[in-house]
């Protein structure tokens, strides 16, 4: 799934950029190294976190239906994972680097979900949004100058872009099986009978026991 969200940004990326046949698409770490071997106009995707979207947890089952219509399986519905991504433009002046910047804000500000035409895969075969934001303030327990810290590079202007990616859990209930076979209570002239029987027939057995002491004590 990873995968297809990288796929997704890169067709994203190109798209929105007026160098989009220029510039080259990276998910590597950007640190020092990294920048050193740099020889191109360069936009960094670089993908810094990884956490379920709680807010997005649905409850409940959803039912898989055979060929006839019935039910032949029970799955708990998708979750999502949120996937955070460090975005950052690489040229020789730092004025490209905020026109290119400038260009994916505006044009990824314009979709509240990942278009449909990105998709691959498992994204796209499964049919749901794929929420994405950006730019939005960081979370209270993670900055921006934590992450450059990390990579061991220069603090440098960038876009935090989340994409909130639907994944199945792989978590599957069977349906129900027929009814077992249990003991059902009969009176006949005030005498208790068993019968075997499904399981199902337990609350008129309940129902005929009650009658029966009912019966008893009317005599």
């Amino acid at each position: 799934m990873i995968h297809e969200v990288d796929e997704a940004l890169r067709r994203l990326v190109r798209g929105e950029t007026r160098r989009g046949s220029e510039i080259e698409v990276a998910f590597d770490a950007p640190n020092k190294e990294w920048a050193a071997r740099r020889n191109a106009p360069t936009v960094n995707v670089y993908l810094y976190d990884v956490r379920e979207d709680l807010r997005r947890r649905s409850r409940g089952l959803l039912n898989e239906y055979d060929q006839l219509g019935k039910v032949s399986a029970r799955h708990l519905p998708p979750r999502h994972i949120k996937l955070s991504y460090l975005v950052t433009a690489w040229t020789q002046r730092p004025e490209d680097e905020h026109r290119v910047l400038s260009d994916l804000l505006l044009g990824l500000l314009a979709h509240d979900a990942v278009p449909e035409s990105a998709l691959t895969g498992s994204l796209a075969e499964m049919g749901l949004p794929v929420p994405m934001t950006v730019a939005l303030p960081p979370p209270e327990d993670r900055a921006f100058a934590d992450v450059w810290t990390a990579l061991g590079g220069e603090l440098k202007p960038s876009l935090d872009v989340v994409i909130s990616a639907p994944v199945h859990s792989g978590r599957v209930v069977p349906a129900e099986q027929p009814p077992k076979e249990g003991l059902k209570l009969d009176a006949h002239d005030g005498e208790l009978v068993g019968h075997h029987v499904a399981e199902s027939g337990a609350v008129e057995g309940q129902r005929r026991v009650a009658m029966a002491r009912t019966h008893r004590k009317s005599r």
